[in-house]
């Protein structure tokens, strides 16, 4: 099992969502108004004045043969919204209660 976090602009939630239920990964936990900013560019998602943008952050823990297609359709979505910011990341799962 593999746990995948991603980190978005909130404008994004609802087609980060509709990914999760069309590849029927079901589990998630979600963090609403976290914020940061991106390695290389893009603006702050701060909540501030300056920079009002908020992101959310959800994390999903997945069977390993359904990694490869969710990264690959979230990597779609952040090539058509690139203004708006989306990271996902993968770690090993090693046990589960």
């Amino acid at each position: 099992m593999k746990a995948v976090i991603i980190s978005h602009n909130q404008a994004l939630t609802e087609a980060v969502m509709a990914i999760l239920d069309r590849l029927h990964i079901r589990g998630y936990t979600k963090w609403v108004d976290t914020v940061g900013r991106g390695t290389t560019d893009g603006e702050p998602h701060m909540g501030t004045h300056t920079w009002p943008s908020k992101n959310s952050t959800i994390l999903t823990v997945v069977d390993d043969d359904k990694v490869e297609m969710l990264l690959k359709t979230l990597r779609k979505l952040d090539a058509k919204t690139i203004e708006q910011g989306l990271k996902a990341y993968v770690w090993n799962i090693e046990d589960q209660l």
